[in-house]
């Protein structure tokens, strides 16, 4: 049997909303639980963002990275025991804001110097502050 998010799942978006209103935020999701991904991509497609992936590994996000260019990400910080600290730091030099979707508490956060002062929207979370989070990420209201 399958995980119900497999590798291929990982896609790359088309920019263009359905509507014709012109181009739509494009967010990276990078989140390791399959349920979790999944939601995170039904919520922001549902929402007018186009998805680059979710990409459960950090091999993943970064293969992602170098074949598109999204306008903001939401990152996991622990991908199968693995931080995500690669991939924030290619998004640092990359001048792509991101925010953190995880179940660790600031203090946590504090040891790792690239995520300590990031947002972070604890898990669980609902739809209205992952959205609100994104908007301040990419710079609006």
């Amino acid at each position: 049997m399958s995980s119900p998010l497999q590798p291929q799942d990982a896609r790359l978006p088309d920019k263009a909303p359905a509507d014709g209103t012109g181009p739509c935020p494009c967010i990276l999701i990078v989140e390791d639980e399959p349920i979790l991904a999944i939601d995170l991509r039904y919520i922001f497609q549902d929402n007018g963002y186009a998805v680059l992936g979710p990409a459960t590994s950090v091999d993943m996000a970064l293969r992602l990275l170098n074949s598109a260019r999204p306008d903001v990400a939401v990152l996991d910080v622990n991908l199968r025991g693995q931080t995500v600290t690669p991939v924030a730091e290619r998004l640092r030099n990359l001048q792509i804001p991101f925010f953190l979707s995880s179940a660790y508490e600031a203090e946590q956060l504090q040891a790792i110097d690239l995520l300590a002062n990031r947002e972070n929207v604890r898990k669980p979370f609902n739809e209205e502050q992952l959205l609100a989070a994104a908007r301040r990420a990419l710079g609006a209201p």
